[in-house]
C-alpha cells in the first residue's frame, strides 16, 4: 500500500489500538457535511453511502483528521427536489458551520447547490454523472460517459460482435448526454445506432419500446436508465424474451439495480463503471472486509454510488495536504495532480476530475464478475483550472 494505507489504518482504527486524544487536535473539528439520497428515488442509496461517509471519517480520524483537525460528520438529506435540498445545505452551511461538502445526489441537486456555493465552500460531487461541470470550487469524482463507454464499447463490439445498436435512456440530462457521447464511440468502431429514445422517470410500462427494440435487428441496447426505472426496463426486457438474444450494457447499472433486475432477467448484461464490490484486487477486498466487520454481514450493499462518497472523503484529503489550506482559492490549484491510492485504485485529479479505473463486469448468477479492467482513464474533461 502506498502513503493512503486505508486499509490498515482502518483496521487498528476499529481494533481500538489508536485513539486520538482532544489535545492533540491542531484546532476545533472541521464539520464536512454528507449531501445523501435518504429518501426520494434513489434512498436505496442513502444507508450504505451514510456507511461508506461514517467509515472514511473514522479511518481519517484514527491517522490524524485533515490538516490536524477532527473531521465531524454532518449529515443532509439530497433526495429532495433541489430547491429543498438547497435549503437543507444552507442550514448545515450557514447554520451548523460545515465547512466542506460532499454530496452523492443527483445532477438537478447538484446545480442548484452550485449556485448556492458560488466557490464559497469546496464542494465535492462524486456519483457517476454526464460530464460538463467546471465550477470553481466543485471537485469532481465520479465517472462520465467518456470514462465508461469510449473504451467499453469497441471492446465490447469485439468481444460480442456487435453492429447494430439501440440507445434507452431517461428524459434527464444524463441519459441523454451518456447516450450523445455513446453514439459517437459506435460509429468510431464502426457500428450503427438504429434508434434511441427517452422516457420519463415515471414510465413503467415498456412494451411500445420493447417491440421497436425487438423488431429492429439490433445486437445490443445501452442502456442509459436509473434505478427503478432501469429496474423495470431490464425485467420486461427479459420477459419479452430479448435477453437470449441481445447484449445489454449499462453505466449505471449497480449492486442494487442488478439484485431489482433479478439475477434470471440478466443474461447478457454487462455494466462499465469504477467500482464493484468484488473487485479483485487487495484494495477493493480490504476495503469491503473492514465495511463489513464495522456494520456487520447485514450491512447496506457495497455499490458504486455509495463507495464513492468515500472516495470523495479521500480526495478532499489530498487535495488540502497538498494545498495545506481548505479555502478554495488555494485548493483549486492544488487539485490539480492531487492523487491517492483508493478501493478502485490510484485517482488522479486533472481538471478538477479525476482519472481512475474502469471496470466492465458481466452479470451471473452469483453477482457481477468483472471481465476487463482499463487502467487509469482519463475523464475526458477541460475545465481550466
Amino acid at each position: 500500500m502506498q502513503r493512503r494505507a486505508f486499509v490498515t489504518t482502518a483496521s487498528v482504527a476499529l481494533a481500538g489500538a489508536f485513539q486520538p486524544m482532544a489535545s492533540v487536535w491542531a484546532a476545533g473539528p472541521l464539520k464536512v457535511a454528507a449531501l445523501l439520497p435518504l429518501s426520494g428515488p434513489a434512498g436505496l442509496f442513502g444507508p450504505s453511502s451514510k456507511a461508506c461517509a461514517e467509515l472514511a471519517v473514522e479511518q481519517l480520524n484514527a491517522r490524524g483528521g485533515i490538516l490536524g483537525r477532527k473531521v465531524e460528520l454532518v449529515v443532509g438529506d439530497a433526495g429532495l427536489p433541489p430547491a429543498d435540498a438547497g435549503q437543507v445545505a444552507l442550514k448545515l452551511w450557514k447554520g451548523e458551520g460545515a465547512q466542506v461538502f460532499i454530496g452523492m445526489h443527483d445532477s438537478a441537486v447538484r446545480g442548484a447547490l452550485v449556485g448556492l456555493f458560488k466557490g464559497q465552500v469546496p464542494y465535492f460531487y462524486t456519483p457517476v454523472y454526464e460530464g460538463g461541470e467546471c465550477a470553481v470550487g466543485t471537485y469532481m469524482n465520479g465517472e462520465t460517459p467518456q470514462q465508461q463507454l469510449e473504451p467499453a464499447i469497441p471492446w465490447l463490439m469485439t468481444e460480442r460482435k456487435i453492429r447494430k445498436w439501440y440507445l434507452m435512456g431517461n428524459d434527464y440530462i444524463w441519459g441523454r448526454n451518456t447516450n450523445a457521447a455513446a453514439k459517437g464511440y459506435i460509429a468510431k468502431a464502426g457500428g450503427t445506432v438504429l434508434g434511441d429514445e427517452y422516457v420519463p422517470f415515471t414510465v413503467d410500462n415498456f412494451d411500445s419500446s420493447l417491440a421497436r427494440i425487438r423488431d429492429s435487428g439490433v445486437d445490443a441496447v445501452l442502456v442509459s436508465m436509473v434505478g427503478g426505472s432501469s429496474v423495470s426496463f431490464n425485467r420486461a426486457f427479459a420477459g419479452f424474451g430479448l435477453a437470449d438474444k441481445m447484449v445489454r450494457i449499462g453505466s449505471l447499472i449497480e449492486e442494487n439495480t442488478l439484485a431489482g433486475i433479478g439475477f434470471q432477467n440478466a443474461k447478457n448484461l454487462y455494466s462499465s463503471m469504477g467500482y464493484f464490490a468484488n473487485i479483485d484486487t487487495p484494495a477493493a477486498k480490504g476495503f469491503s472486509n473492514v465495511y463489513f466487520k464495522r456494520f456487520g454481514e447485514k450491512a447496506p450493499a457495497l455499490n458504486d454510488l455509495a463507495e464513492s462518497v468515500f472516495e470523495g472523503f479521500l480526495m478532499l484529503d489530498a487535495i488540502a495536504k497538498k494545498a495545506n489550506s481548505l479555502k478554495v482559492a488555494d485548493m483549486d490549484p492544488a487539485s490539480e495532480g492531487a492523487t491517492y491510492d483508493g478501493p478502485r485504485g490510484p485517482v488522479t485529479m486533472h481538471a478538477r476530475h479525476v482519472d481512475q479505473n474502469i471496470y466492465v463486469a458481466q452479470a451471473t448468477d452469483h453477482g457481477f464478475r468483472v471481465v476487463k479492467t482499463f487502467p487509469h482513464v482519463s475523464s475526458g474533461q477541460t475545465c481550466k483550472v
